[in-house]
């Protein structure tokens, strides 16, 4: 591989996670080269480039894609932009690595799909990172080597200090659950059944509108049940982190590392602030590993398959926020390009 050219990837989008992708791409990653920016807003695309020096810029993918100006593509915009995005680089036979959401709904995100399997090959990996994280990978790994028995249960936690203004009542299941509804049925080997969201007592340091924290349930289809955590008002720092119960023992990730100080009769260890340090390792990994598969003319990672199915999970887990009850997903069977 040390031989073939480097990928040439234009990224879509040069926001936060955007930005973040054309550093990792060009001080981290090797095998790549950020070829194009696409991006409308004058000040974001001058100060990517600025990390990207030589890279094409373009307001439009379209005008990207006629100039010939990559062989792949990151797609960073907002979740709602995502869609056109992906049909014009699909049409043009490009892989894709796609920030999640594939796209905020089923009904789009089906459309995405039917026009990947028009292609006839996999060209999308939607950007679910934590299945990158070591951490998340060893767990799965116990999981399937069954030495402390069957999985019977997980519980989650998925904890931020604190969110802005703008954030909303269904951000809590589509901005933040949403990496829950695709990592835990790929720990757990099933496929999400039913949703159900139930509010704790209303954290008062909460910001006006939000009603939460939450807790949702998910019934999956081999019998596994599982709580989560959604908490985004907890003014202590960032966590992740996940305890899973098996036959003949519990299993837990996500726990703060590092220096750990006993001082004046107290115990002190400090904790993620954001996701970007508790998931950099996965990032990286996930970046790689979607560089070397395209770079050989795979795929890799969550499939546009699992972007859907995700989607539906979110659908239902938004309708669970103003129901009782457990609200059930109806999927259709898998395509045979991702079966």
């Amino acid at each position: 591989m040390s031989n073939t050219p480097d990928l040439r990837v234009g990224v879509v989008g040069a926001g936060l996670m955007g930005t973040d992708h054309i550093t990792r791409l060009t001080t981290t990653i090797a095998g790549a080269t950020v070829s194009a920016i696409v991006e409308p807003d004058e000040t974001r695309s001058a100060a990517a480039t600025a990390l990207a020096p030589g890279a094409a810029t373009y307001t439009r993918i379209e005008d990207a894609l006629e100039a010939g100006a990559m062989d792949a593509v990151v797609v960073a915009t907002p979740g709602q932009f995502h869609e056109p995005v992906l049909l014009a680089a699909l049409r043009a036979g490009l892989p894709i690595l796609c920030e999640k959401p594939l796209t905020p709904d089923p009904e789009s995100s089906w459309r995405v799909l039917e026009t990947e399997q028009a292609v006839g090959r996999r060209l999308i990996q939607v950007g679910f990172m934590r299945r990158f994280d070591p951490q998340y990978r060893q767990l799965r790994d116990l999981v399937a080597a069954g030495t402390a028995g069957e999985l019977l249960m997980v519980r989650g936690v998925h904890r931020n200090p604190a969110v802005p203004g703008s954030y909303t009542q269904q951000m809590l299941i589509n901005d933040s659950v949403v990496h829950e509804f695709d990592v835990v049925p790929w720990l757990a080997g099933g496929t999400i059944r039913s949703v159900e969201v139930r509010y704790a007592k209303r954290n008062a340091l909460s910001p006006a509108h939000l009603r939460e924290p939450i807790l949702v349930l998910m019934e999956l289809d081999n019998d596994v049940l599982v709580d989560v955590e959604m908490n985004v008002s907890i003014q202590f720092g960032y966590q992740v982190a996940t305890e899973a119960v098996f036959q003949r023992g519990v299993a837990r990730i996500g726990q703060p590392e590092g220096l750990q100080l006993w001082q004046d009769a107290a115990f002190r260890i400090a904790e993620h602030e954001g996701f970007g340090t508790r998931f950099s390792a996965a990032y990286d990994a996930q970046l790689r590993a979607w560089v070397d598969a395209t770079r050989r003319g795979e795929a890799t990672g969550p499939s546009a398959w699992d972007g859907y199915k995700v989607a539906v999970a979110c659908a239902a887990g938004v309708e669970a926020l103003g129901t009782t009850g457990p609200v059930a997903l109806d999927l259709p069977p898998a395509p045979d390009l991702y079966a």
